[in-house]
């Protein structure tokens, strides 16, 4: 166990899934964690649901997914949970939409995305659910920004991001979403832009200080951050490959910039592709792949009080391309890739210092 302050972490350790999965979708509502869709064993999209009862920490199998798909997008309203987006059995992305109801135990179709799309990032705020961005069926980035309203079943424009890309990060922020990062192809992005929720209009902020795939972004006290990642060589120097990195920048909202963090305040391993979040004070960065022939195991957390990073206690499964979610002191990372699609269920917990 780990200290950060007057509190602790440490690991919980819960019942593994019945299915193996990576790229699955999660979501927790009403002491339910839900694990929808993602890839089994045989690399395709799955129809399978299960949700872990957090009270007795039992799985139940749900109804199936009406439309089998990985990589989804879910977003909790209420009693039902919308799935969107991701990428069918054939391949292709998804148009569909779908809504569990809790109390029922069935799905029902809602309303399709305007266009069909996979890596689709999703806000909600105030019982509306914001879609933004993707790639289509021609593999090209959508800039496409539309909202749903559950009432009428509909899906409404808005205005375009000024930068396409799909896999983004999304914060919501007062009355704005911050959209940070993302893909265009196997290119990253650096486009740092937000939507103003009232005036439904885009600010440019100042772009990522690097070009970085498949790094870990979050957001804690006012600032962003990006993290790690496989640094992209620079256009013009042909002689360099992507390598693994500890990067850390950090964009500062009152003073409207980015800072590179100096060689003694990145991250203590390089890695990509893992599991980050804020918690306790900490933006903390779970698992992932390093320079290692195998995922990582460490965490480390970077205390926002002392300015530094701090070791962490490791995962009990070492594990990269997880999916996680984070639910009050609690941040649960599920399945993902160990030596294959992995059944492991395990929560970094914030608890009282022992």
């Amino acid at each position: 166990m780990a200290t950060g302050g007057s509190r602790a972490f440490a690991w919980q350790v819960l019942p593994p899934m019945p299915t193996c999965r990576v790229y699955g979708t999660v979501a927790y509502q009403d002491g339910h964690l839900l694990v929808l869709g993602g890839c089994g064993q045989a690399g395709l999209p799955l129809d399978t649901a299960e949700t872990l009862d957090m009270a007795s920490h039992t799985w139940l199998t749900l109804a199936p997914l009406p439309t089998a798909r990985a990589g989804a997008a879910a977003v909790v309203l209420g009693k039902q949970v919308l799935v969107l987006g991701g990428v069918d059995e054939g391949q292709s992305p998804v148009a569909a939409v779908e809504a569990f109801l809790a109390d029922e135990g069935r799905w029902e179709r809602r309303a399709t995305l305007p266009q069909a799309a996979m890596g689709v990032a999703t806000v909600e705020r105030d019982g509306m659910v914001y879609a933004l961005g993707g790639m289509g069926s021609d593999t090209a980035p959508q800039a496409q920004v539309r909202v749903y309203e559950p009432r009428r079943d509909c899906w409404l424009s808005l205005p375009s991001m000024p930068t396409p890309c799909y896999g983004a990060s999304t914060f919501l922020h007062g009355n704005k979403i911050y959209v940070l990062g993302g893909r265009q192809g196997k290119l990253p992005v650096t486009a740092f832009e937000a939507f103003d929720l009232e005036a439904h209009t885009w600010t440019r902020h100042p772009s990522l200080p690097s070009r970085r795939a498949f790094a870990g972004c979050a957001m804690a006290e006012g600032s962003f951050f990006s993290l790690g990642g496989l640094q992209q060589p620079g256009p013009h120097n042909f002689y360099s490959r992507p390598h693994f990195v500890n990067t850390v920048e950090m964009f500062d909202l009152e003073h409207g910039s980015w800072t590179k963090l100096p060689r003694g305040l990145r991250m203590r391993d390089k890695r990509a592709d893992f599991v980050v979040g804020s918690l306790g004070g900490h933006i903390v960065a779970v698992g992932g792949l390093g320079n290692q022939p195998c995922p990582l195991g460490s965490v480390e957390g970077f205390s926002l009080a002392r300015r530094r990073w701090e070791a962490l206690p490791a995962m009990p499964t070492a594990r990269c391309s997880c999916s996680s979610l984070q639910a009050g002191p609690r941040l649960f990372v599920i399945g993902g890739v160990a030596q294959g699609p992995s059944q492991a269920v395990e929560a970094l917990c914030l608890c009282d210092g022992v």
